[in-house]
């Protein structure tokens, strides 16, 4: 069996000259067929390297012809097999990151205790606070008995918890120790520095400790930096492992428990499904956060609006689809845009209002330095997993591009969140009607949620607060929808064609304030079908802007966001998954509105 000699070591120093220094040890070191990691820094040397002794003397040689680093001392250990995987020579600020100006062990070192003396005060009973300067995570493993654990998870975090001890430490004897003694050879200056009075370091770190005094006072094993993960009092490499998935190291112990999977988690980091669920749903709260702050469409920006000619109109002029298409909108005003360069080519080249167009082609309106109106963007994340996307939608707050509205609208707000995927949303809410919405994260998903909504298979109830009280407790309409809109995207009940429409109601409860709170089961999904069919009977919704009591129509299509709310709530939908094919239901939360009426 090959034996492998391992060397652990560090050196404060000024070193020059860093760049030819770091070339030739990289070749040397290549040669000789060692592997690890040497860092050189303008402050000295930190070094963990492997390989056979005879080379590892010659390294050691060539390191030691470095002015500055004549008396590098090592720490030696052995192992069966290479713990690193490959040779690395870097340049860094700091050979231990830190982070603080001023600390510079070689000019300005704290005092040290040797090993042996340590033990012998701890034989000896005598009051000393053991203080583990090293990351949680290597204090897993094995530390001094009874030390004090400073609970840090990375080494820069070290001056704050210094600044959290008590006060009293600052007045007795304490000695700072570590791995190999290098960061002590900051922590214990910064200590110093901070008015503790009697502060030592444990000269060469636990590993020295183990080759002199081995397990005394000590409990477990220590922390390495290597694929050897820990050795014990003896410095042989024992049987722990480390979690690639947070780091952790794991005892044998740790290893057989069943949260422990190879490479993906141990039971420091393990969650359940539902727990990743919720963190993941977490941190996608917090990405829509970033995304409404400030809201995307407040920023001025030149916006593109799509113009897809339809064979009506192929062969004619711009102007003329254009007048044609958006009648809102005068000729004349089609005809200063082209002038102005505001109308674009298939290819996004101006072009004028003359120019002869063919069926299918896509021209572009610019907008330029449009700021859309504010929405009430708090989106809500209610599920999520390889398929569906749930949120709780807000009010008012459209649903996709139109009008006034195209980047402070829901499709884009989670276009950002979730990109590259462009979450489809599988049914429409009105902008001024929040609650449930159900989003596929896929068009092969969308091909399989979508179809359950065209056969009537969801099942969608809502919530209305209305004026007046129904007689009837239960009670529904059929009245046909329009299929055009009027004025302001509005529809109406008509005798005569139209679209057919089914909604169903049930008073929940009747208020003193003469509103009334009505469940809805929409039977089919007509443009503002509950708003509609409620307008029609008698009972608008209250906060409704746009189908007023007495059968009169607003002028107002979308809320501000000052407006009262419209009180109509999505308020659960219950589909089939598109890959478990298990029925789930998605509730949304009751606003105000809903349960001050419910209590």
């Amino acid at each position: 069996m090959t034996t492998i000699t391992n060397i652990a070591a560090y050196k404060f120093a000024s070193l020059v000259d860093l760049k030819p220094l770091r070339e030739r040890l990289i070749r040397d070191c290549k040669q000789w067929g060692l592997k690890g990691t040497i860092l050189l820094s303008p402050e000295g040397i930190n070094l963990f390297t492997a390989g056979a002794r005879p080379d590892i003397d010659r390294l050691l040689t060539e390191l030691r012809a470095v002015p500055g680093l004549e008396t590098l001392e090592v720490k030696f250990s052995e192992s069966d097999h290479q713990p690193f995987h490959r040779m690395l020579v870097k340049i860094k600020r700091e050979i231990i990151a830190f982070g603080v100006e001023g600390i510079e062990p070689a000019l300005h070192p704290a005092p040290r205790i040797a090993a042996r003396e340590l033990k012998q005060w701890l034989d000896e009973g005598r009051p000393v606070t053991l203080l583990d300067t090293r990351n949680d995570y290597e204090v897993k493993l094995g530390t001094f008995r009874n030390a004090k654990v400073i609970g840090i998870q990375h080494f820069r975090n070290f001056p704050d918890a210094v600044r959290q001890l008590p006060a009293e430490l600052k007045h007795q004897p304490i000695v700072t120790f570590c791995t190999g003694g290098i960061r002590c050879e900051k922590a214990a200056p910064f200590m110093i520095r901070e008015g503790f009075e009697q502060i030592y370091q444990l000269d060469g770190g636990i590993l020295k400790y183990f080759e002199e005094c081995g397990a005394a006072h000590y409990d477990g094993e220590c922390f390495v930096f290597d694929q050897r993960v820990g050795v014990d009092p003896t410095l042989h490499e024992t049987d722990s492992a480390q979690c690639h998935a947070c780091q952790t190291p794991l005892t044998a112990t740790d290893q057989l428990d069943t949260r422990y999977v190879a490479g993906k988690s141990c039971p420091y980091c393990y969650r359940s499904t539902q727990e990743q669920r919720a963190a993941e749903l977490q941190q996608r709260q917090e990405a829509i956060r970033r995304v409404i702050s400030p809201l995307p469409g407040s920023q001025p920006y030149d916006n593109f609006r799509p113009v897809k000619i339809p064979e009506t109109y192929s062969g004619r002029t711009l102007l003329e689809c254009l007048s044609g298409l958006f009648v809102h909108v005068s000729p004349d005003d089609w005809r200063r845009h082209c002038d102005e360069g505001r109308m674009l080519s298939p290819a996004g080249l101006p072009v004028g209002c003359d120019h002869i167009v063919k069926t299918g082609e896509r021209y572009l309106q610019r907008k330029p330095a449009t700021v859309e109106p504010d929405v009430n963007a708090s989106i809500r994340l209610l599920y999520e997993d390889e398929a569906l996307i749930v949120v709780h939608k807000s009010a008012p707050l459209p649903m996709h591009p139109c009008g006034r509205f195209n980047r402070n609208t829901l499709q884009f707000i989670l276009g950002e969140v979730y990109q590259p995927q462009s979450p489809r949303p599988a049914h429409r809410l009105d902008a001024n009607t929040s609650g449930v919405v159900v989003l596929s994260r896929t068009k092969h998903i969308a091909g399989l949620v979508q179809p359950q909504f065209e056969r009537g298979e969801i099942e969608k109830v809502y919530l209305a607060r209305v004026l007046g009280h129904p007689p009837e407790d239960q009670f529904e309409c059929q009245a046909a929808i329009s299929d055009d809109s009027g004025d302001l995207g509005s529809r109406d009940v008509v005798t005569e064609g139209g679209l057919s429409a089914h909604t169903k109601f049930r008073v929940l409860k009747r208020l003193d304030d003469g509103t009334s709170l009505l469940e809805v089961v929409p039977l089919t999904g007509r443009t503002n079908q509950i708003r509609v069919h409620l307008w029609y009977l008698g009972w608008p919704i209250c906060g409704d802007q746009a189908y007023l009591p007495g059968r009169i129509l607003g002028d107002t299509q979308t809320h501000s966001v000052e407006s009262s709310p419209l009180c109509l709530l999505a308020q659960r939908i219950t589909l089939t998954h598109p890959l478990s094919r298990r029925r789930q239901t998605f509730e949304a939360d009751l606003p105000d509105w809903a349960e001050s009426a419910l209590r």
